[in-house]
């Protein structure tokens, strides 16, 4: 029996040679380019598909929609922009300290914007007056801007409003509004007066009579809105308003705490106290915990808004749900079809956009406890 010689130990054995087969795959970040090979069109026919023009062939611009969804293209904003004689971003502005609003907004204003191909600037002004009509048509030529989304209260300096529309700048408002119908052009409006009154009529029909309200700041159109939906509610059940229980004050933890403190001090305190925002209620209901107040048998507590702090307290709050992240969506979505129908040259539309805060009941309220 005959042995094969071994090779030797350090030899490389020669492998058979095989065709070499490309592998295909699409780009880490495809461009424009890219879209225009698998479509079978030039870079310009993809470039006025991006840019809607109509002039494109419905079979030719399928075609480069498809290459573009394959390909997971994303066009930059600022770049479109700078190409075309159209802007494609746009900025919200605001002067809002409360961080949860600003960031349910922010999130929903750019998920607008990356479903339709647009960038979003954010600008904040330090107080409602810092906002000057020359500050905002800077940065909207400056970012070359094709619009502004204003916040509240920006959105309510009725002034600010009409001089940059004079100068020809494309807006949408977030304001809050109650069943008042004029107005509303290019409005995403939150009927915050309808979701105070809701909730005022829930302590009254739990069987509270000595309600305190306490106030956010007054240059907000939010604060007076609530105020009078509280009013409206308390007339519409015949129940006398204790003016020592009506306390002006701030959006904030600490301004609901110091107040508390002051009510609950009072010889005959409230039963139930309706916090303009959560914030408020919060500091309430640390206040009524430190003076020894059961809540709620001792006092209920509703606030506005359903932010984390109405969730994180214990016993939770009851609030008005108010559904941010779809106002900042809708009010982006608006702007948009907005712009693209001025720079189409065809005549704008009336917008407007209505929210109504739900009221949600948690453990915060109750019906009073005989004292």
């Amino acid at each position: 029996m005959s042995r094969s010689k071994l090779p030797p130990a350090d030899a490389v054995p020669e492998v058979a040679e095989e065709a070499a087969v490309p592998k295909v795959s699409p780009p880490a970040r495809a461009s424009i380019r890219d879209v225009a090979e698998a479509a079978g069109v030039s870079l310009k026919t993809v470039s006025r598909v991006i840019n809607e023009d109509a002039a494109v062939r419905p079979e030719m611009r399928e075609r480069v929609r498809q290459a573009i969804a394959a390909l997971n293209y994303q066009s930059d904003p600022l770049a479109r922009s700078l190409r075309s004689a159209h802007s494609f971003a746009i900025g919200l502005v605001y002067s809002n300290p409360n961080a949860q609003y600003l960031v349910s907004l922010q999130n929903g204003a750019l998920s607008a914007c990356r479903e339709q191909g647009y960038g979003l600037q954010i600008h904040p002004c330090s107080t409602p007056a810092h906002g000057s009509v020359q500050e905002l048509l800077a940065l909207v030529q400056r970012s070359r801007l094709a619009g502004l989304v204003l916040a509240p209260p920006m959105s309510e300096q009725r002034e600010l409003v009409e001089a940059l529309v004079a100068h020809g700048v494309p807006l949408i408002r977030i304001v809050s509004a109650g069943d008042d119908p004029r107005d509303l052009d290019g409005c995403v409006r939150v009927n915050d007066r309808r979701a105070a009154h809701a909730i005022t009529e829930h302590l009254i029909q739990l069987g509270h009579s000595r309600i305190s309200f306490l106030w956010g700041e007054g240059y907000y159109e939010s604060s007076i809105q609530r105020y009078a939906g509280f009013m409206d509610a308390m007339r519409d059940y015949g129940v006398e308003v204790d003016p020592a229980l009506v306390l002006e004050g701030e959006f904030s933890f600490n301004s609901g705490f110091r107040r508390a403190r002051k009510l609950l001090a009072l010889a005959s305190p409230p039963t139930a106290v309706f916090g303009s925002n959560d914030e408020i209620a919060a500091g309430v209901l640390a206040a009524a915990r430190s003076v020894g107040f059961d809540v709620p048998g001792d006092l209920a507590i509703a606030g506005f808004e359903d932010s984390p702090f109405s969730q994180l307290t214990w016993p939770p709050l009851t609030t008005a749900r108010q559904d941010t992240v779809e106002m900042g969506r809708r009010a982006a979505l608006r702007l948009i079809e907005r712009v693209r129908q001025t720079q189409s040259g065809k005549a704008v539309d009336p917008i407007s956009e209505h929210f109504t805060p739900e009221l949600v009941v948690r453990g915060s309220t109750a019906p009073p406890r005989r004292r």
